[in-house]
């Protein structure tokens, strides 16, 4: 689990420094304050200098970066605070079982060297500049020594060299979009098989308090999850709301990084008020059970103070992401600071 965080030169934070984290993290601030760059940040940490990270992150976005001799400018570029690619973006954290980790980012220009004909000497055979640059990877920390990943456009496409080493953490990010079915199907299948599948009927009873339980199969053609609800057949979990399908995916990928770290963009999408209190104790159960740690961004005051009702008060800190003097600084809220905020008439969104 990590406990402290700094990014340093990546996207919109110039500086910022969150001091403590905790097993449950919700973030909170106004549109365009950073929050899923910080979710953006921790899953780039996660990979250990792993370049192919630096493209499923954009998937929270909702970007799909397509090769070309403009994406260092479209893709690149937007890395860096400000743009400035001469800068180097740092994320370090701090983890309870493998110490200090950080990752640093950084454009690679290799030196070049070529001939000039001498016939034609007015048509120099320059290569292209998105040919001749790249994106440099250097991740430090735990057991391992320093290593490196590179990205770099090519010819017909995107070259990645990955570093050798496995990530000291697995995480998974949770988009606010539609997600993957079929990789749901496989999660349950998979927790299922260590005989956990009712953690996931046990929350979905919150939202359909008909479901009898639910299976993983392909007789659509591709694995999915149904659910049976007492119907002469199983419905297509997706057909019952996306409550429903919300509540299942954040417990799959839990199950699914133990000893690591879940990171959701708008958690309480699809998901009624008045149901959230219990839908955070079943996170908190399962984030419990698997050790797996959340870091989650909220619009919904409500959410916020659902999660403050209902769970430990160890468990959870709200950070406030804020712009302060041209720079966007975070505000750490415990149980106890967060209800005297709230009760004080505190704006914590």
């Amino acid at each position: 689990m990590l406990t402290r965080l700094e990014v340093r030169g990546f996207r919109a934070f110039d500086e910022l420094v969150i001091p403590r984290l905790s097993r449950i993290n919700l973030l909170a601030g106004r549109n365009n304050s950073g929050k899923t760059t910080l979710l953006e940040a921790l899953f780039l940490l996660s990979g250990a200098g792993n370049p192919q990270m630096a493209l499923n992150a954009n998937v929270i976005r909702g970007v799909n970066p397509v090769a070309g001799p403009e994406m260092p400018n479209t893709f690149w570029k937007p890395l860096f605070t400000a743009f400035d690619m001469t800068r180097t973006a740092e994320i370090k954290g701090n983890h309870v079982s493998h110490g200090s980790l950080t990752l640093r980012i950084m454009t690679e220009r290799p030196e070049l060297s070529f001939e000039l004909p001498l016939e034609d000497s007015g048509r120099l055979p320059f290569p292209e500049l998105s040919n001749a640059s790249g994106l440099l990877f250097s991740f430090a920390g735990g057991s391992q020594e320093e290593h490196h990943g590179r990205i770099r456009v090519v010819a017909g496409g995107i070259q990645v060299d990955q570093p050798g080493s496995p990530p000291p953490f697995s995480a998974i990010i949770l988009s606010s979009g539609i997600g993957n079915f079929q990789e749901d199907a496989m999660r349950l299948g998979q927790l299922r098989r260590i005989k956990q599948g009712s953690l996931v009927v046990e929350a979905l009873r919150i939202v359909e308090p008909k479901l009898q339980g639910i299976e993983d199969n392909s007789s659509s053609g591709m694995p999915m999850i149904w659910g049976d609800i007492g119907l002469p057949e199983l419905v297509p979990l997706q057909v019952m709301g996306e409550g429903m399908t919300r509540i299942a995916r954040l417990i799959l990928a839990i199950s699914a990084v133990p000893n690591g770290i879940v990171l959701v963009d708008e958690i309480e999408n699809g998901l009624h008020h008045s149901a959230l209190s219990k839908v955070w104790r079943s996170i908190e159960a399962a984030a419990e059970q698997f050790n797996t740690q959340i870091v989650a961004s909220t619009h919904s005051f409500e959410c916020m103070e659902a999660a403050h009702q209902s769970l430990g008060k160890h468990s959870l800190l709200v950070h406030r992401l804020e712009e302060m003097d041209g720079s966007i600084r975070c505000i750490c809220y415990g149980s106890e600071e967060l209800g005297a905020a709230v009760s004080h008439g505190l704006e914590v969104r």
